[in-house]
């Protein structure tokens, strides 16, 4: 009988089956660890790179003012004693003019026949004069509840006022309200709230309440001992004459 070969080295023995390799696996780094920091020249060219990336049609680039080739073009408009930036849009530049809103300047616009995405700054002073006689007439050309004062009883009239003539007609209203003596009027002249809000925590007016509580303590306390001390001397001056 045949016996097996105590080595493995012996001719005849059959070779032991060769154990397949493993897999190599990337070392991750410690979270301690930190990245090396790159030197000046490497960060100038990742900062090159990043700014080339975002140019003027990019999505991440901030959108500049749009730039008008009309030789005409102006940069400053006058619409009712208001100065107008023209490098805004029609329907934007017109809501810097005191009672004129988003809605007012959009209902503007239509009613003249202009773009409201147009330049302010591109259109003719004709047009800008149209737009202002507009705006000074759209009592009659919106439905009252888009104005600013549908009831004036001065006038007896629906009116909207813009510009320099807002500020004087919300002067006069009060003073009114104040001449006949109105609960509006009243609470002006005290300088309290008008419209039915709470006074209890806001809307105070005088010395402030707990801060000068101490102080005025005091200045209570030395008043009285100042009244005590006259009267003390009047009592004990008959006393000394009975005497």
């Amino acid at each position: 009988m045949r016996t097996a070969p105590k080595n493995a080295k012996e001719p005849g023995a059959a070779a032991p089956p060769a154990e397949p390799p493993a897999p190599a696996t990337a070392e991750k780094p410690s979270r301690k660890e930190k990245a090396p920091r790159p030197k000046e020249g490497e960060k100038g060219e990742k900062d090159a790179k990043g700014k080339g990336k975002k140019g003027a049609g990019a999505p991440g680039a901030k959108s500049t003012a749009p730039v008008s080739t009309n030789p005409n073009f102006r940069y400053i408009v006058r619409v009712a004693n208001t100065d107008l930036d023209g490098r805004r849009r029609t329907g934007l530049a017109l809501t810097g003019v005191s009672g004129v809103g988003l809605r007012i300047a959009e209902a503007a616009c239509q009613l003249t026949g202009v773009d409201a995405h147009s330049l302010i700054g591109d259109l003719p002073e004709p047009v800008v004069e149209q737009i202002e006689a507009t705006l000074i007439d759209l009592p009659k050309r919106i439905p009252p509840w888009m104005v600013n004062e549908p009831r004036d009883y001065l006038a007896g009239a629906t009116s909207h006022h813009i510009g320099p003539e807002l500020q004087t007609a919300e002067r006069d209203a009060v003073n009114q309200m104040k001449m006949i003596r109105s609960y509006r009027g009243v609470r002006h002249e005290r300088g309290q709230k008008v419209r039915g809000q709470r006074t209890r925590s806001n809307g105070r007016t005088g010395m402030a309440a707990g801060v000068l509580k101490k102080a005025a303590k005091e200045a209570a306390q030395a008043k009285s001992k100042e009244s005590a001390a006259p009267k003390a001397k009047e009592e004990a001056a008959p006393a000394a004459a009975a005497k």
